[in-house]
């Protein structure tokens, strides 16, 4: 008992949480299997090596805040094929965050960008990177709340801060012109700094009007597009599609999607 009460102590101080609970399966079948005691410990070692792996993860993936969990292992290639998989692969690789490059998702409602963004999320937590991610909306409106409270220097750093910032839904909603203007400066803090991911339904033509000025959407681009892999997705809904399957939607003589009650 009071060796085990050693082991016990000893793993408390280290901050060893697996441990004491493989020491005996694998002390047993250390006996068994005539294990050098060499091996014993590294087994041990990387059991608890797994374990400290496992709570970074959990820890980074509650910090990002994703909506879901999905990878790329489950998107379906096959039904959007304007997505190049070869691409998403390498993007996967996490080379353009160590470059501190962007990611840009183009395309129409429910094509796939989010998806395709929260992918690389769990990716890059994946490989120990800290990621946030936030929609344009909600990003703005802290950002506007933090000006008016005098705190936006702190509030720049939380987007700052992490080695990729995903931003989801750029063109849902057009910002004002103190919201554009908050969005540009955090562009400018993280340019060159810190890579990022967005999804837009918007083309880039379009940029102008989402922030409400032509030359201020110009300076945004300048700098989200100067180090950048832009993706354009092309073609029809998930949703729509799942619906099509179903039987609930069939297009109408006008081309425009109908809804069937049943």
């Amino acid at each position: 008992m009071m060796l085990e009460q050693r082991i016990q102590h000893a793993c408390e101080e280290l901050g060893w949480s697996r441990l004491p609970e493989v020491l005996y399966q694998h002390a047993e079948q250390a006996s068994k299997e005539n294990i050098s005691y060499l091996e014993f410990l590294d087994n041990l070692l990387q059991e608890e090596l797994r374990a400290k792996y496992e709570r970074i993860i959990l820890t980074r993936t509650r910090f990002a805040r994703l909506p879901f969990q999905k990878t790329l292992e489950e998107f379906d290639f096959t039904f959007q094929p304007s997505v190049d998989e070869r691409r998403m692969r390498d993007l996967a690789t996490m080379r353009f965050l160590s470059h501190q490059e962007n990611v840009i998702f183009l395309g129409p409602p429910g094509v796939g960008k989010t998806h395709l963004a929260v992918a690389l999320g769990l990716e890059a937590i994946r490989q120990r990177h800290s990621v946030y991610f936030t929609t344009a909306n909600d990003l703005v409106e802290s950002l506007e709340e933090a000006h008016e409270k005098g705190t936006i220097r702190r509030k720049l750093r939380q987007y700052t801060k992490p080695a990729l910032l995903i931003v989801d839904e750029i063109g849902y909603r057009k910002m004002n012109n103190a919201a554009a203007h908050l969005f540009f400066q955090l562009v400018a803090e993280r340019y060159e700094k810190g890579a990022m991911v967005l999804t837009s339904n918007k083309s880039y033509s379009e940029w102008g009007d989402i922030f409400g000025d032509n030359v201020l959407a110009t300076a945004i681009l300048d700098r989200i597009l100067h180090h950048s892999t832009t993706v354009n997705i092309r073609g029809e809904s998930f949703r729509i599609q799942e619906k099509k399957k179903a039987g609930f939607l069939h297009i109408g003589e006008d081309g425009k999607p109908m809804t069937v009650n049943r």
